[in-house]
């Protein structure tokens, strides 16, 4: 398995992988998220693997097939006076083809990650998981990782 950067000639397989990833957060939230949907667009991913803040990395097997990414996004806080200023990568989104799971994909794109993140200097690696996300949330835990903040909620309109 390798890992690289996306290219165009990934862009079908990206489609496919962001479906998977819609697909789980809907089960999970049917209010928020919507069954068959992605989160980008063939136009918007050509867009973002040019961009060099915001880098798609894929690992591949020898034949190049896809069988996960990991959306990423170099943030810089600029600080204040309580904050001190530092540099993160925010993991977006981080998929593994279902064909591929258990074969440490996932594993091997979030190290690949934290070496790009001390490669570049970041202080850390951040990404959020929804609640109900409970193997996703067990996967990061194994990691290393561990809650920074929580984001709550109170739905005042349910039927929306």
């Amino acid at each position: 398995m390798n890992i690289r950067r996306a290219q165009d000639r990934d862009l079908d397989t990206i489609i496919a992988l962001l479906h998977q990833v819609c697909d789980i957060h809907a089960d999970i939230r049917p209010d928020i998220f919507i069954h068959g949907g992605t989160k980008y667009s063939k136009d918007d991913l050509r867009e973002i693997i040019v961009d060099n803040d915001r880098p798609i990395f894929v690992a591949v097997d020898d034949s190049e097939k896809v069988l996960g990414y990991c959306f990423c996004q170099y943030k810089e806080t600029a600080g204040s006076r309580c904050i001190k200023p530092f540099s993160e990568i925010y993991i977006d989104d981080l998929c593994v083809d279902e064909s591929a799971r258990g074969q440490h994909v996932g594993q091997k794109l979030f190290e690949f990650v934290k070496e790009e993140a001390k490669r570049r200097g970041c202080y850390e690696v951040t990404l959020n998981v929804w609640e109900g996300n409970d193997s996703a949330r067990a996967f990061y835990e194994k990691l290393g990782m561990k809650p920074k903040e929580t984001n709550m909620e109170i739905v005042v309109n349910p039927h929306l």
